[in-house]
């Protein structure tokens, strides 16, 4: 109801106009300010190994996005924006290391680091939110619908991105991992050297899923697409090195396979 008095009232205040064009611009116009962003704001880029998972090749402002436990998945998503003179903060992620994201690329200059916000971690998230334009965080229980509701509009308002690693309410895109495989690792000796997966990416503005093979690492230490083909690899399941597929920890590529 709030919503149509605000359109009735705009639309009161404008001057009159004729023609499909000028009418497609008044609708744009009430919507924008119903939403509290523009439509056509541009996204924060990523790398290119992963535009074509995420609506509009980037990150949205006003918008969330949930995410699974993958470190380097939540590091390779901030390194671009970070890159490009975005401020980042993380929220609740004690583990999370300098090093490793360093090494996906992310500018250390424009991290902000908050390991242990406590019980309040959705109130410290949304006062980040209202300096940072991109924040990363690891819920550390149940939030209420109506602080979610409001963390929302404040992130529309400030035109902030949301990485949320867990499921949440009305994301723009919904990301998974799974079929992880390292390579560089022979008959029970040698070094890790890369690790491939497949990337899943579900949204409500898409008809279907989309999925697209990973490198996360590569060689180099950084994200890239996988070649279509591997040569040479054995491949170690999640289960074998670093702990489980959903809570994933970030594995240097220096550590050495055992068995």
């Amino acid at each position: 109801m709030r919503a149509t008095v605000q359109l009735t009232a705009v639309h009161a205040q404008e001057p009159a106009r004729t023609g499909p064009q000028s009418e497609v611009a008044r609708l744009r116009a009430q919507l924008e300010r119903v939403q509290g962003r523009k439509l056509d704001t541009p996204v924060l880029p990523v790398h290119p190994a992963l535009a074509s998972l995420l609506p509009g090749g980037g990150l949205r402002p006003g918008s969330a996005y949930s995410l699974p436990r993958s470190t380097s998945l939540l590091l390779a998503l901030l390194s671009q924006p970070s890159q490009s003179g975005s401020w980042c903060g993380v929220v609740g992620m004690p583990r999370l290391g300098a090093e490793a994201a360093e090494g996906l690329g992310v500018d250390l200059s424009r991290l902000v680091l908050i390991p242990d916000p406590g019980a309040r971690w959705l109130a410290v998230t949304a006062t980040i939110a209202e300096v940072l334009p991109v924040v990363a965080v690891r819920p550390a229980g149940r939030a209420a619908d109506g602080e979610i509701a409001r963390l929302a509009a404040r992130l529309r308002d400030r035109g902030a991105v949301l990485l949320v690693q867990g499921p949440w309410p009305q994301a723009e895109a919904v990301l998974e991992v799974a079929d992880p495989a390292w390579s560089g690792v022979g008959r029970g000796h040698g070094y890790l050297a890369a690790r491939e997966v497949t990337l899943t990416s579900s949204s409500r503005r898409w008809p279907r899923s989309r999925r697209s093979r990973v490198m996360l690492p590569d060689a180099s230490g950084h994200v890239s697409a996988a070649p279509e083909t591997v040569r040479g690899v054995e491949s170690l399941r999640a289960g074998t090195v670093g702990g489980s597929q959903g809570d994933e920890r970030f594995v240097p590529l220096e550590a050495r396979a055992v068995g």
